[in-house]
């Protein structure tokens, strides 16, 4: 099975490239290199490039509400991370970083990666140990009022997170156990329940790492090592496998005027020279257009 034509954006070299999400207010694409620290917006429309170093390793990022409860101020180009330590806050266009709520503090061996915020206006991200030890790392959920929740333990590779359309499941992934997990989810307060199989990913296929949700209630599923998207249908049926011209994806993201355009992040990290020499777009950005459309990203402090 094959997609659209996938075209390389942004020649961006990133060591480790994750977290696309897109910036609906100011049509960017907003993305991190995690252990570079870096919080890099692009601006396709005019192919501006900027990135903030944030001085320690970034997992995740989410855009906060115009107005929030950080602190009730109005800052347009807010943005929430998750970040080695816990939670913080940033403004991209003053490069003001201020940390928000610390979250394994005590475990400098440990790392924030992948998140997203729910319809309710939560942040959640996990952790995973540098090593990638099994079980060392936690899910976590900070809520608008910067309280903090431990929503998973013995957790991997906290990895893809999204909901599906009507708000009722939550799909999550741990890399190593080749799934794409499901749980109930009350929107109400935040809780998740009946943890289940939503869908495999054979070995050969590559490790399963971020994923979004689009309009249809289909889920993407970016393959670290597979060289591939995955589209699977709500009942977990492999819909589609779009096929990249780099080995380790690690993300994907509706953004464009329309939502129809799907950017895909990737790491130049785990190549060696040789690889690198095969695969020169490594660690760039990607885009298609696969015929469906996205959602807009949710907001951190604001309830859809």
């Amino acid at each position: 099975m094959t997609g659209a034509a996938v075209e390389l954006v942004l020649d961006a070299r990133a060591d480790l490239g994750e977290g696309p999400r897109w910036d609906s207010a100011h049509q960017r694409l907003l993305w991190v290199d995690i252990m570079r620290g870096r919080v890099h917006s692009f601006t396709p429309s005019t192919g501006a490039c900027r990135n903030v170093a944030v001085g320690r390793p970034v997992g995740a990022l989410a855009c906060a509400a115009a107005t929030d409860r950080l602190g009730g101020c109005t800052i347009d180009s807010s943005l929430v991370l998750a970040v080695a330590g816990g939670f913080a806050r940033l403004d991209p266009d003053s490069q003001k970083f201020q940390m928000q709520a610390t979250v394994e503090a005590d475990r400098p061996q440990n790392r924030m990666n992948d998140g997203a915020c729910d319809g309710a206006g939560r942040f959640w991200a996990g952790t995973m140990a540098l090593d990638e030890g099994p079980g060392a790392g936690a899910l976590y959920r900070l809520d608008p009022d910067l309280t903090v929740h431990t929503m998973l333990t013995g957790v991997s590779i906290s990895n893809g997170l999204d909901w599906s359309l009507d708000g009722r499941r939550m799909y999550y992934v741990d890399s190593p156990t080749r799934r794409i997990d499901v749980f109930d989810f009350d929107v109400a307060t935040g809780s998740i329940a009946n943890r289940r199989t939503f869908a495999s990913v054979p070995a050969d296929a590559g490790v399963p790492d971020g994923l979004t949700v689009d309009a249809a209630g289909f889920v993407w599923l970016a393959l670290w090592g597979g060289a591939a998207l995955r589209r699977f249908a709500p009942d977990g049926t492999l819909e589609r496998v779009v096929p990249l011209p780099v080995t380790h994806p690690t993300s994907c993201a509706f953004g464009g005027a329309g939502l129809d355009e799907l950017y895909v992040t990737s790491a130049r990290r785990p190549l060696t020279a040789e690889e690198k020499a095969r695969q020169p777009q490594a660690g760039g950005v990607f885009r298609l257009r696969p015929g469906v459309a996205g959602r807009p990203a949710n907001l951190f402090g604001q309830a859809t």
